[in-house]
């Protein structure tokens, strides 16, 4: 091997559990993409990923089975079509994401995610942090997504036509979960920059490598870590300009229609990729939303025909015929890809699909193959965390999960069954309500 994964984290790119292979991660702002991004994708998989792909929980792409002599190829591609790696991975400013694309907020939402990726992407002070640094930009609570970012901006209202948001901080899954906080309410979209790199430059100086915001905040205590960002916040607005017009998509609110295509564990062929891209060219006015449920939505123009869509799809190979398709679960790739993973998620999550009454297949699911909660199971009504794997009396090695419930009370899942066997878990399953 010529170079050190480890170096290259910050483009991207990780060990993969296969020796010699490698994951990409793409990112995707706000989730959204454009038919010949997605069509670009889909000739970069074919080429050198197996003609397969990852849709994640938070809206990006990653391509498995890589090389290291495929990665200049593939970056070069990618580049091509105005998208990036840098910082997908590793201590940085991650890929921002953005919901709900049903609100009537969303196009400034989006607006927002895209100035944010901007800003951010490939700015040196802003990298070498010491662990990733997550950020969303949302229309409402949904769902609790603000709840689990380092920093979650919140649409709450706008004065003048000017946006405002609710800035959350510190929130974070993983081993120990914990929800964010409020740190300022109503704030002004030109005061959001400098608000969010006072946060992120007190993180990078004082948090310990390793380690997310929570942590920091967490032996800072609220009120030191609040002080410390007003000495580092700047006193000058900072209007950035609007490159990416908030009129690109329709809103649902104002007529348009949302239809949606399933796609089960975010698992697409570059076959079912181009089919959508096509969708996206025939209805959507060319481009397509990658989902936190690892879905992807069209959004159609006021007067846009739903049920000319709906065919669209259903013809693409996305009807929800499949018990696959109808339940909303996230997957994360577990053992068949990740280095980390206990547990070969999809497997697992077709045997509970299997075991499903119709009460539990209309709840939302997750499933992650390791305690790092990347499929955010403690904001699915029922979650499923791997918690470890166990050598059995015959030697072969076993996972077992730990099982969580959440309630509509905003905030996240609890555990309710821990060390469970693969059939305890499905025995639990065919139980729930």
């Amino acid at each position: 091997m010529r170079f050190d994964p480890q170096q290259l984290r910050i483009d991207g790119v990780y060990a993969q559990r296969q020796p010699g292979t490698f994951m990409l991660r793409i990112k995707v702002p706000a989730g959204i993409l454009s038919a010949e991004q997605a069509e670009a994708v889909a000739d970069i998989a074919d080429r050198f990923a197996g003609g397969l792909l990852h849709l994640t929980t938070r809206g990006s792409i990653e391509l498995h089975g890589l090389t290291e002599d495929h990665l200049p190829s593939v970056w070069r591609g990618l580049a091509a079509v105005g998208l990036t790696t840098r910082g997908a991975c590793g201590g940085a400013v991650r890929g921002v994401v953005c919901g709900s694309v049903t609100a009537a907020a969303w196009p400034l939402v989006q607006s927002l995610a895209h100035k944010l990726h901007l800003h951010f992407t490939r700015n040196p002070h802003f990298e070498a942090l010491p662990k990733k640094f997550k950020i969303g930009v949302f229309t409402g609570d949904n769902e609790g997504r603000h709840l689990i970012q380092d920093l979650s901006l919140v649409h709450r209202e706008n004065e003048a036509d000017a946006p405002r948001y609710d800035v959350w901080a510190a929130g974070g899954l993983g081993r120990e979960p914990s929800p964010a906080f409020l740190v300022e309410e109503a704030v002004a979209e030109d005061r959001i920059i400098p608000l969010v790199e006072a946060i992120v430059r007190v993180y990078k100086e004082r948090a310990p490598k390793g380690k997310r915001l929570k942590h920091l905040v967490r032996d800072l205590g609220r009120e030191k870590f609040l002080a410390l960002v007003a000495e580092r916040r700047g006193d000058q607005p900072l209007p950035l300009a609007d490159f990416f017009s908030g009129e690109l998509f329709p809103s649902v609110a104002a007529g348009g229609v949302c239809v949606e295509a399933p796609v089960f564990a975010g698992e697409l062929t570059t076959g079912g990729l181009r089919a959508l891209a096509a969708v996206a060219r025939d209805v959507a006015g060319g481009f397509m939303v990658l989902t936190g449920d690892q879905n992807v939505r069209f959004l159609l123009p006021e007067g846009g025909r739903r049920q000319d869509a709906l065919d669209a799809v259903a013809a693409a190979g996305f009807a929800a015929d499949r018990p696959e398709q109808r339940v909303a679960f996230r997957i994360c790739p577990g053992s068949h890809e990740c280095a980390m993973g206990l547990a070969p998620t999809r497997d697992v999550a077709r045997a509970i699909i299997g075991a499903m009454g119709d009460d539990a297949a209309a709840l939302r699911w997750s499933i992650s193959g390791c305690p790092n909660s990347c499929s955010q199971p403690q904001l699915a009504r029922v979650g499923i965390v791997t918690a470890k794997s166990v050598k059995g009396e015959d030697g072969q090695r076993r996972p077992l999960f730990d099982l969580y419930r959440r309630e509509d009370d905003g905030s996240l899942g609890v555990v309710v069954g821990s060390g469970l066997e693969l059939e305890e878990l499905v025995a639990a399953v065919r139980l729930e309500r």
